[in-house]
């Protein structure tokens, strides 16, 4: 092709580049990848082609501008991400401590009940698992279980994402329900808990149980107590909007509680990496698995609870 024509039929596009990088504007930047690509496409055309220097000169312009905002985009996605982690998203949870605290309540107190009546009624296990679910559940923490595979593991990590996330969701999308959603899934995710946690005790399963459960739960189960408090911002929007219309205050509520199903999300997907990689390795003793259990308990409850209690 020669460069003539060459130019004539790319000329719409490098313009269109020119004038983004020389006025940055954010409302056009989903152009910019595939406008980048294409031009450093075309400045290899020109090299090889052998172009005038001209020509050259003005494509390698443009792919060293649109690289460098590339790399300036990534840099500001990154620290975003670094400040939300280090500082929006335990600020939030700080700022929602009387409805965190109330989930907390629903949660862990459903959880602990259910795990103590099991231990006097051992019967109970089965007005929340039918005999075939126990049978499951006990054939996958008896001890001298065998170690899975690598590809197990991998296609168990992808079931973990499914099954955290969609867990953390429903806790947190039925607040929409006047909170009446959120509170059923509290109680009964935890009532659940505190049944297998019971019966298994009650067994005798303790190791293979709490080994497997002591790397992941801190995650786990902190983030479906914050998927509660934020489905229960949703709840009290509706319940009590005070001056806005019911629906302003869901919004604004939304708004408010999205930064914690933001942190929600991501406590889930480490819980299930952790439980897919770590937790299910037979070859890691125990006891370093109560002691990482420990040292993420603490780490997680310091996390929120901060030196900055007094900010936001």
């Amino acid at each position: 092709m020669k460069q003539r024509t060459f130019e004539s039929s790319h000329q719409q596009q490098w313009k269109i580049l020119e004038d983004w990088l020389d006025n940055f504007d954010k409302r056009n930047l989903a152009q910019f990848p595939q406008l980048y690509r294409q031009v450093c496409q075309h400045l290899a055309l020109a090299q090889d082609r052998h172009y005038s220097p001209h020509l050259v000169k003005r494509l390698n312009r443009l792919v060293l501008g649109g690289h460098q905002r590339l790399y300036q985009t990534q840099t500001r996605l990154t620290a975003k991400i670094i400040h939300f982690i280090r500082v929006d998203f335990p600020q939030r949870v700080r700022q929602e401590s009387r409805l965190v605290g109330l989930s907390s309540l629903l949660f862990f107190g459903s959880l602990l009940l259910m795990f103590l009546s099991v231990q006097i009624n051992p019967d109970l296990v089965y007005s929340l698992m039918d005999a075939e679910q126990v049978v499951e559940m006990e054939a996958m923490y008896q001890p001298n279980t065998v170690d899975r595979d690598a590809e197990s593991d991998f296609l168990m990590f992808g079931f973990y994402i499914r099954n955290n996330i969609s867990i953390g969701f429903q806790t947190f999308a039925s607040g929409i329900l006047f909170g009446v959603g959120t509170l059923f899934f509290l109680i009964f995710n935890g009532l659940y808990i505190g049944c297998v946690a019971g019966h298994l005790t009650h067994i005798g399963y303790t190791v293979p149980f709490y080994s497997f459960v002591a790397g992941h739960s801190a995650l786990e189960l902190i983030a479906i107590v914050l998927a509660g408090a934020a489905g229960l911002k949703l709840g009290l929007a509706l319940i009590a909007p005070g001056r806005l219309s019911r629906l302003q205050a869901l919004r604004q509520g939304a708004a408010k509680s999205i930064k914690i199903i933001y942190g929600v999300i991501i406590m889930l997907l480490l819980a299930a990496f952790l439980e897919a990689f770590w937790s299910s390795n037979a070859a890691i003793a125990p006891e370093i698995k109560y002691t990482i259990g420990v040292f993420l308990w603490i780490t997680l409850i310091a996390y929120f609870v901060g030196h900055r209690r007094g900010t936001g």
